[in-house]
């Protein structure tokens, strides 16, 4: 309970939404002569810092072009504009004066010649700008999204253009803000959102920070490192490679074993039962073996349904490859789970010459009744073997 000018206020505070509510048989917020009915809401009633924004919300006033506010606060009277609909009521944002100091300052809602309502409104220091990448001290995964910030709500502070680098970025990210104050109430802060690359690599990285002109602002770290198994966020439980003919089907998979011809085409199975986000348009399987790497897509045919999903495509072999044993390699969730088969390649003979046939026969080049004649001497031989024979 608070008392203002000798009438008892019940006083509600919720993050910051301070609420006077009148008590019964009052009138307004305890104003004499204010309306019966009229509630002033303030948001961001304690802690503000110089240049945030007081947003002030006066319910149960009729529709009228002539509610202000007055105070320290302000550097001038603040018109209240009427609400378009959602009832009777008037709202404005107005934004505390850079050069206010610490302390607590009155808020008075004028309407009618008279005051209505009125309120305190706390103001606190002004702080230094200040840089955010993610959470100070936290280690991001490999593929993880982190927020930047910077908070330049301070007296002098004018720049509009504010971009953050990084090794760990794939490009540059541009900081922007609500010239409204759509960012809560701080007109000053900008942010971005952005992601680290699925395949970046375990180790600390510098993020900086620029303003107009590409002139340094800031700095901070970043740490980034996959998970390991026995972090709480490992994830293990996928399955393969493994690999299945062309023309066979995915239930025949094996990951040891398999046969592929250079110059051929072999499908590669992948199965996880916990794929991140994403990854049926990410996961690829690469190999020396292979001509370029291989898109694992999703079976999505009523085959494919299950606890467990499954994923593969066709690889095709290099035509030039020699015989023998070739890694396999997919890796999945950002880069925290690698898993590596091998596959068997049997290398193709050279095609043979046009005057080599199978093993022991000659082939001859004839034509016309050439053709017959050989073919004569050729029954008359097999005749006179099996003679020799005995057959």
């Amino acid at each position: 309970m608070i008392r203002i000018r000798g009438t008892a206020v019940t006083v509600v505070a919720v993050a910051g939404l301070m609420t006077a509510a009148p008590p019964a048989g009052a009138a307004g917020t305890g104003e004499p002569g204010a309306p019966h009915g009229v509630h002033l809401l303030v948001n961001s009633a304690y802690g503000n810092r110089p240049g945030e924004l007081v947003d002030i919300d006066l319910r149960g006033l009729k529709r009228s072009a002539d509610v202000t506010v007055t105070s320290p606060l302000f550097p001038r009277r603040v018109r209240l504009t009427p609400y378009a609909q959602d009832g009777p009521g008037h709202h404005a944002r107005p934004a505390i004066a850079m050069t206010v100091r610490p302390g607590t300052y009155p808020l008075r809602v004028h309407a009618g010649g008279r005051v209505v309502a009125q309120e305190r409104v706390e103001v606190t220091a002004a702080r230094r700008p200040e840089f955010q990448v993610g959470t100070d001290g936290d280690v991001l995964r490999p593929g993880e999204r982190l927020g930047v910030s910077y908070d330049d709500l301070y007296p002098g502070e004018q720049g509009e253009a504010f971009t953050v680098t990084s090794p760990a970025f794939r490009k540059a990210v541009r900081l922007t803000h609500d010239p409204a104050g759509g960012h809560w109430n701080n007109p000053r802060m900008f942010t971005a959102l952005t992601a680290l690359p699925p395949d970046v690599k375990d180790g600390t990285y510098k993020v900086t920070l620029t303003g107009d002109g590409g002139r340094p602002l800031a700095e901070k770290p970043l740490t980034v490192r996959a998970a390991r198994p026995g972090d709480s966020d490992y994830v293990g439980r996928a399955r393969g490679p493994a690999f299945f003919p062309a023309s066979g089907r995915p239930e025949t998979a094996r990951s040891h074993g398999q046969t592929a011809a250079a110059g051929g085409t072999v499908n590669v199975l992948w199965r996880d039962s916990s794929p991140d986000p994403g990854e049926d348009e990410r996961l690829t399987a690469t190999s020396p073996a292979f001509e370029q790497p291989v898109p694992l897509r999703r079976d999505d045919s009523k085959a494919g349904d299950g606890d467990v999903p499954r994923y593969y495509g066709p690889a095709r072999v290099r035509k030039d490859l020699g015989a023998g044993r070739y890694p396999v390699t997919v890796i999945s969730h950002h880069g925290r789970v690698k898993r590596t088969a091998h596959l068997l390649v049997d290398a193709v003979e050279p095609a043979a010459a046009t005057h080599d046939g199978p093993r022991g026969t000659t082939l001859l080049a004839v034509g016309g009744t050439g053709l017959a004649a050989v073919l004569a001497t050729a029954g008359a031989l097999t005749l006179r073997r099996r003679t020799a024979h005995g057959t």
